[in-house]
């Protein structure tokens, strides 16, 4: 049974065999959202421990989408440089300090952080790898993608705003075969697809009211019909948070 897709942020489903908890998450690609990626990996590895050490009640299947947003869609279209960047808009990084402290706790530890990008050719490149069009096995999911992209901006030093370096990650990272090569870079340079893009952030802020990211809605499903009011909340929660509410909606499908 395939899980219900929404639109927002991210997008968890579980399942029972026939049930699904579901979840959505927006955005894909900020700062935030790579501190909430790492909370809510634990989450997920913590919720199914404690499910899995009781045998006769396995753990429902878990889908999770993640969604396009943008938090400055004036950034310069080839990104910015990190400090001038901060500078420019908030008068420094110092913001930016807690942030680190909070993320290094999860495994997100910005060790390489050199650009603020224009993430919308990311966005792109998501939709092309997971595209239903692309008839190859293996491909990654919106979560693979989205740790790809973090890691190779935040730890690595990328700039995630050129084509070519969405195309090494394409690649590298993401099973872009090398006859796709060509296809791909003329997706990201002829801005294929980013009217789209555009279009689900708005539909997204129209339906869930979203005015910051990360945004998670998480729900239990059965097929495409809801069981019961989804979860809808914003900001990098604690595991703990992701957990307790797994367990409630879990109990919905009981």
């Amino acid at each position: 049974m395939m899980p219900l897709a929404k639109v927002a942020a991210a997008l968890v489903l579980f399942n029972k065999p026939t049930n699904t908890l579901a979840m959505s998450t927006s955005k894909k690609i900020s700062v935030t959202c790579y501190v909430g990626q790492k909370k809510l990996n634990a989450a997920i590895e913590s919720f199914a421990s404690q499910s899995s050490a009781s045998p006769s009640s396995p753990p429902p299947p878990l889908s999770i989408e993640w969604k396009p947003y943008i938090i400055d869609p004036n950034t310069k279209t080839d990104g910015e440089e990190f400090e001038a960047y901060n500078i420019r808009r908030w008068g420094s990084s110092g913001w930016t300090h807690g942030l680190k402290r909070s993320g290094s706790k999860v495994g997100a530890n910005f060790s390489n952080w050199k650009t603020w990008p224009n993430t919308l050719r990311a966005h792109q490149l998501i939709a092309y790898v997971t595209s239903t069009k692309r008839k190859v096995e293996n491909k990654p999911t919106t979560s693979e993608c989205n740790a790809a992209i973090f890691d190779a901006m935040y730890e690595c030093g990328e700039n995630v705003s050129l084509v070519d370096t969405l195309v090494k990650i394409g690649t590298e990272r993401l099973g872009v075969s090398a006859s796709e090569v060509d296809d791909l870079k003329l997706h990201l340079e002829n801005n294929v697809g980013a009217k789209d893009v555009m279009k689900e952030i708005q539909t997204g802020r129209r339906r869930y009211q979203i005015q910051g990211v990360p945004f998670f809605v998480i729900g239990a499903v059965d097929g495409e019909t809801s069981l019961g009011q989804p979860y809808g909340f914003s900001g990098a929660q604690d595991s703990s948070t992701f957990v307790d509410i797994f367990e409630e909606l879990a109990g919905n499908l009981a």
